[in-house]
């Protein structure tokens, strides 16, 4: 049983990063409340288990800690948080929830099960052990900081004041509002002098100002295996084609640069395991219907050749070495992103400059912060979430570490 005499730590926001700092802080002799505004806890878990819970990823660390962006972010610093709680380590804290996981070919590492709701089930009977006091429908409305902190809820009986040794800050970023990740915290931290970057949709989807004729052709269908870059930046893999524009993991990935683009365009390779060289001679022998020789002889699924067909009437060209250039180079000027509340994450946040290496607010040092709160952005892939447990067992061990700090000054 935790002592009365434990330090007070309050964990507000019930999504991964928070029910992780919860669990952390508890575990180590905490006595921990979490507040949550919504009538459950783990909402965002359950949205992101649609498909299929990616809870991280199976890269070796050197390639895993290049997947972490945003500007002013500490030199170091992820490759210290993620040694602290590594992809493997979410491979054992899952296990001993009874839950098993696979990794898939791609590297994305899965529940067996392909669920969430197992998971999170087991995971809330743990933080009750733990002795975790969960209050549900209480949204946070105001913070007076100071030794101990005043937090002042909104709930269903009216306002609720509550005094903590240490805050844990875990109220996500700007999408997926259904969920209470609505990025609406942001007033409230700025009216104490902390900076807050502007939102912007993280992986997400591109506008493109597509000709009608056009879309009935290429609506819902992938380009796979093509490779992309926007700037200096290049990757591979696929997407998707929609009425509006582009969807998939290429253009989530190349989002940064995208976004820092004053005429955002994307630069597709439909054909990347083969030269240019090599195209052309596979055409050597077309003496007519060039254009629809294209599709037989580079073996181009229907959507890309409707790409093709696209580009080389735009630029009027019809010659073979003009659309080998464009197969190999085929630029989509791109219009915005789609809204921030369809993207999966977003950009923005609390500014790195605002915060210790702890995570603590450097105008409230017993106030915390952890998960998508920060100005981070990762792709998908399992990214996101090995990040949100990470940060968040970072920020409850430096709240453990002021909390015992400052029991040794006061005794």
């Amino acid at each position: 049983m935790i002592s009365e005499t434990a330090p007070h730590i309050v964990v507000i926001g019930g999504g991964p990063a928070g029910l992780y700092a919860a669990e952390t802080a508890a575990g180590q002799g905490a006595r921990v409340s979490l507040y949550e505004a919504k009538a459950s806890v783990g909402r965002k878990l359950l949205v992101a288990g649609r498909g299929g819970l990616n809870l991280t990823h199976a890269d070796v660390p050197e390639v895993f800690v290049t997947r972490y962006r945003g500007p002013e972010m500490p030199e170091g610093w992820w490759e210290k948080c993620l040694a602290e709680f590594s992809p493997g380590m979410l491979h054992e804290w899952a296990a001993g929830l009874g839950i098993e996981t696979f990794v898939q070919r791609t590297g994305r590492v899965y529940p067996r099960e392909m669920k969430a709701a197992p998971l999170l089930r087991r995971w809330v009977e743990r933080l009750r052990a733990l002795e975790v006091k969960m209050f549900v429908k209480h949204r946070l409305v105001a913070m007076h900081p100071g030794v101990p902190t005043e937090l002042v809820f909104q709930a269903p009986a009216g306002e609720v004041r509550v005094v903590a040794d240490a805050v844990i800050l875990a109220l996500g970023g700007a999408s997926w509002a259904i969920t209470g990740s609505d990025g609406k915290w942001t007033e409230m931290l700025e009216n104490i002098g902390v900076s807050v970057r502007p939102w912007q949709a993280a992986n997400c989807g591109w506008e493109v100002a597509w000709p009608e004729e056009l879309v009935p052709r290429i609506e819902g269908m992938p380009l796979k295996n093509c490779a992309a870059r926007a700037g200096d930046e290049s990757v591979t893999g696929e997407l998707m084609l929609t009425r509006y524009g582009l969807e998939g993991g290429i253009i989530y990935q190349l989002g940064p640069q995208l976004r820092a683009m004053r005429s955002p365009e994307l630069r597709i390779d439909l054909k990347p395991d083969q030269s240019e060289e090599q195209l052309r001679r596979k055409m050597e022998s077309v003496r007519k219907n060039l254009l629809q020789e294209t599709a037989v002889r580079w073996r181009l699924s229907a959507a890309a050749h409707a790409l093709l067909l696209w580009r080389a009437e735009r630029e009027g060209v019809s010659d073979l070495t003009d659309l080998t250039r464009i197969v190999k180079d085929l630029r989509v000027p791109l219009l915005r992103p789609r809204p921030i509340d369809e993207a999966i994450s977003s950009a923005g946040g609390v500014a790195w400059r605002e915060v210790e290496h702890d995570l603590s607010l450097l105008r409230a040092p017993n106030v915390f912060v952890a998960g998508e709160m920060l100005d981070w952005e990762a792709p998908t892939g399992g990214y996101l979430m090995q990040g949100c447990f990470a940060s968040a067992r970072w920020a409850a061990r430096g709240a453990l570490a002021f909390c015992a700090k400052a029991r040794n000054i006061d005794s």
